[in-house]
């Protein structure tokens, strides 16, 4: 089931938990490697991973030199094709973008706004049924979930959250939508307190044995 209506930067919370927190302890964590993978797991038509892609684009000097590879999936290969063109219509880019990264990250293009080419090439988009095996993609340091588990049934839901946990590294992140949650489903995760709708894994319960970290080349680098 697909709904298609994303917005970007949604609402600003899941966003200023990305920037502020999220970033923030993979930084530290990451700072040998110097390296982060990101999946957003239903990216639609793109909004939500190129907010990201902007979010990280504010960081400025504070990554540079890092590796950081955002991967999309949908399953939806037509809006996939869409996310890949990252042109918007004035009514799109409405919904939830602040008017100066409108200025900063988009070109006017007739009546409506592409995404600039550096910020394309941010993002990796694949075609995936998230009720499929998705254990090939390797481990995530973030996983964004966002508004999907509510169109599952129970069994469905603890199925994708069991299996995304699986993929992700012990000290990285699950973002679910405001109305989702992982309590009561699962224990393969646990809320962060006092930071509504972000989940981390839970080592107690985790698999041992995690897929391999896979090499993804995003936009060419």
């Amino acid at each position: 089931m697909t709904t298609n209506a994303p917005f970007f930067i949604r609402d600003k919370l899941p966003s200023k938990k990305f920037c502020i927190v999220i970033m923030a302890a993979l930084l530290g964590a990451r700072a040998a490697q110097r390296r982060i993978r990101i999946w957003c797991a239903a990216a639609a038509t793109g909004q939500e991973p190129y907010s990201l892609a902007m979010c990280l684009k504010e960081l400025g000097p504070a990554i540079a030199g890092w590796r950081i590879d955002i991967l999309a999936t949908d399953l939806s290969t037509e809006v996939l094709e869409k996310a890949r063109a990252g042109i918007y219509s004035q009514f799109e880019v409405q919904r939830g973008l602040p008017i100066a990264l409108l200025l900063k990250y988009f070109t006017k293009i007739g009546e409506a706004w592409q995404i600039l080419p550096e910020l394309r090439a941010m993002v990796q988009y694949r075609p995936l049924n998230l009720l499929q095996d998705f254990s090939r993609l390797g481990t995530f340091d973030v996983v964004f979930c966002r508004n999907v588990l509510i169109y599952f049934d129970q069994p469905t839901k603890v199925d994708v959250l069991d299996r995304i946990a699986r993929i992700t590294d012990r000290d990285g992140y699950l973002v679910l939508g405001a109305a989702e949650t992982v309590v009561g489903l699962t224990d393969s995760f646990k809320p962060v307190a006092d930071r509504r709708g972000l989940c981390a894994p839970n080592p107690r319960t985790r698999a041992s044995a995690a897929p391999p970290r896979l090499a993804l080349v995003v936009g060419g680098r």
